[in-house]
């Protein structure tokens, strides 16, 4: 009995094999044949690829600036300025975002009747309405609308509201800031609600009579019984949350709070370059997005259980 090895055509990993290699070299096609075609259509309206503007003087003001900056100073400083502003609305959008998400979403879970309505209200509103549409309700419906800087609402003396933004004892926000800020946490924050309710929804309720009988208290039972369980179903989608919180920030141009995409925007404009400027928007966001990433899968390999 002879052992004849079948031809390679009928081998599976062979096609398995060369189906990537195809799919990698159409994919090498495609972008050659971008490139080409962008480079000859650069050179018809005489512009040269290239990015040595970014030395250049900038020759515009930004409103906030968290470094020092002048008009005098290189485009690339003035983008460093807009990323910088870019990552505090971001930072500080997941944090309170995340409060705001969890609080809800455990309301909407409350045995009482007010507070789970309230909640499903808030959840409701902010969940179907475009966000470009808050962002303007909070700039011109609400920080516009309170009195100037002589006649400023205080609160207890460390808190004051003015057309100039929140002001307090240690810092103070710009209206812009302040405005996309609360836009982005409220209409996050609405997603998140549900997110956390559902994983909260996903633990069993022998989990929760366990706890009872245990003598413990609802907020401590919440606290170390159930969100630790719920974590597990509750990360993957809050990631995606958190993603679009970041990406959501470039929507601060419309109320002109100067992220990177509002300089990004004005640095095309007076340069012309706008394939340089897209290049470096979305390796900035695409590199934002994938720390996030990074960062939360790590966090989700912790929270889930470990088989042994």
């Amino acid at each position: 009995m002879t052992n004849t090895k079948p031809p390679f055509w009928r081998d599976d990993r062979f096609w398995r094999i060369a189906g990537q290699l195809i799919a990698v070299v159409l994919a090498l096609a495609i972008v050659a044949i971008l490139w080409i075609n962008l480079n000859r259509n650069l050179q018809q309206l005489g512009i040269q690829f290239g990015f040595g503007f970014l030395n250049q003087q900038a020759s515009f003001d930004i409103g906030e600036t968290p470094i020092a900056y002048q008009p005098t100073d290189s485009y690339s400083r003035a983008l460093w300025v807009g990323l910088i502003n870019s990552l505090r609305i971001a930072v500080l959008g997941i944090v309170f975002t995340t409060i705001i998400g969890v609080m809800a979403g455990i309301g909407r879970l409350s045995d009482n009747w007010l507070v789970r309505n309230i909640m499903l209200v808030y959840v409701e509103v902010f969940r179907n309405t475009p966000l470009l549409l808050q962002l303007l309700f909070w700039y011109f419906a609400v920080f516009l609308s309170f009195p100037k800087i002589e006649n400023q609402i205080s609160l207890w003396g460390f808190l004051s509201f003015s057309q100039n933004g929140i002001t307090t004892p240690w810092f103070n926000l710009s209206p812009e800031f302040a405005a996309l800020l609360l836009g982005l946490t409220f209409y996050t924050g609405a997603f998140i609600a549900e997110i956390v309710r559902g994983g909260i929804s996903s633990v069993p309720k022998g989990q929760w009579e366990a706890a009872r009988s245990l003598g413990l208290k609802p907020s401590i039972i919440m606290r170390l019984v159930i969100l630790p369980q719920a974590l597990r179903v509750i990360i993957p989608p809050l990631t995606s949350q958190y993603l679009n919180l970041t990406k959501n920030s470039s929507l601060a141009i419309a109320i002109g709070y100067p992220d990177l995409y509002f300089v990004a925007s004005t640095t095309f404009n007076q340069t012309g370059k706008a394939v340089e400027v897209m290049l470096i928007l979305t390796l900035t966001y695409l590199t934002l997005s994938l720390t996030i990433s990074l960062i939360m899968n790590l966090f989700n390999r912790r929270v889930q259980i470990r088989e042994r």
